[in-house]
C-alpha cells in the first residue's frame, strides 16, 4: 500500500510540473495562441460570417453567380471568390469547424480504439497479445491515405464515410504504441503491489498501468489531429470527400487548381484562391506540431537532453 502511495503522490507532482513546463515552453505557447485563435473563429463563425438568410445548412458556402473566372477581393467578397464564385471568406471560417471536427472525431476514435486493444494485448500477453497483434499487422496491409481510398471507394464518397475510412486504417498505430508502453511498464513495483493486495486485473490496467502509459500516446495524438485534418482534405481534395460547394480547406484548394499558375503576364493573378484556404491548413496543422512537439519534449528527457 505504501509503494501505491508514493506512486500516486508521485505522479501528482509530475502532472503539475508537467504544466509549468507547458506554460513556459514557446513552442506550446505559441501552439496554444494558435489553437486559441482557430477556436474563438470555430465558435464565432455564425457572427463573423453570418449564413445567408434561410440558408437550410450553413456549412454550404455561399455563391455570388456561377461565373467560372474567380473574383478578386472586394467588401462584399473579402477574400475574394472561387471558381463558381464560392466566397472564400465564408470558407475558410466555417471551414474552421469542419478541420475540428474532422480531426478530432478522427483521432479520437482511433486512440481510444488503440489504447483499450494495446493495453489489453500488452497486459495480459499470451494468445490475446498475439490475436491482437496478428489484426493489427493485417490493418498496417492497408497503408493511411491509399487505404482509406481504397475503403472509401467501397463504402462510398462523402464526408462521414472518409471519416470512417481515416479510423479504421489509424488506429493501429495506436494500439501498437500502447502495447509497447505497457509492456515496458507492467513489471514496475506499483504494478506488483497492485496485485499483491489483490486488486482486480481491470482495477490494476485502468488505475495503475494506464495512467503511467497515456501520455506518450497524449503527445502523439496531439500532433495526428492535423495530419487527420490533412488527410480528410485530400480526400476532399480529390473530390471523394465533402459535397461541392461544402465549407472544407481541400475543397477550397482544388478550386484553385485551375489558377494557381495565374494568366499570362501575371503568375500570380489569383493568388487569393490558394493562399487564404493554404495559410489556414498549414497554420492548423501548426498548431497541433508545436503543442504535440512540447508534449514529447516534456515527456521524453532524452529528446530534451539532444536539443
Amino acid at each position: 500500500m505504501n509503494a501505491l502511495k508514493d506512486f500516486w503522490a508521485l505522479h501528482r507532482i509530475g502532472y503539475i510540473r508537467m504544466a509549468k513546463k507547458l506554460l513556459t515552453n514557446p513552442l506550446s505557447l505559441t501552439g496554444l495562441v494558435l489553437l486559441v485563435m482557430f477556436s474563438f473563429v470555430a465558435i464565432a463563425a455564425p457572427w463573423i460570417a453570418p449564413p445567408p438568410p434561410g440558408a437550410r445548412n450553413p456549412y454550404m458556402i455561399p455563391r455570388d453567380g456561377f461565373w467560372y473566372t474567380p473574383r478578386p477581393p472586394s467588401p462584399e467578397h473579402p477574400f475574394g471568390t472561387t471558381s463558381g464564385q464560392y466566397d472564400i471568406y465564408y470558407g475558410v471560417i466555417w471551414g474552421t469547424r469542419t478541420a475540428f471536427r474532422v480531426g478530432l472525431e478522427v483521432v479520437l476514435s482511433i486512440v481510444t480504439i488503440g489504447v483499450v486493444l494495446g493495453l489489453i494485448a500488452g497486459f495480459f500477453g499470451g494468445i490475446v497479445d498475439n490475436l491482437l497483434m496478428r489484426l493489427v499487422d493485417l490493418m498496417f496491409a492497408f497503408p493511411g491515405l491509399l487505404g482509406a481510398i481504397v475503403i472509401t471507394t467501397i463504402i462510398g464518397k462523402g464526408l462521414n464515410p472518409v471519416i470512417l475510412a481515416f479510423i479504421l486504417v489509424g488506429w493501429p498505430f495506436y494500439a501498437r504504441l500502447m502495447r509497447g508502453e505497457v509492456i515496458h511498464v507492467r513489471e514496475n513495483d506499483y504494478v506488483a503491489a497492485a496485485r499483491a493486495v489483490g486488486a482486480s486485473p481491470f482495477r490494476i490496467m485502468f488505475r495503475h498501468v494506464l495512467p503511467n502509459t497515456i501520455f506518450v500516446v497524449f503527445a502523439v495524438a496531439t500532433l495526428d489531429i492535423g495530419t487527420q485534418m490533412v488527410g480528410v482534405a485530400a480526400m476532399s481534395f480529390f473530390g471523394l470527400g465533402s459535397p461541392v460547394g461544402y465549407a472544407d480547406w481541400g475543397q477550397m484548394v482544388a478550386f484553385s487548381r485551375d489558377w494557381i499558375v495565374g494568366s499570362a503576364g501575371n503568375p500570380v493573378q489569383y493568388w487569393y484562391t490558394l493562399i487564404y484556404p493554404g495559410a489556414a491548413i498549414v497554420l492548423f496543422v501548426l498548431a497541433f506540431a508545436l503543442l504535440g512537439d512540447a508534449f514529447r519534449d516534456i515527456l521524453d528527457p532524452r529528446m530534451r537532453g539532444s536539443r
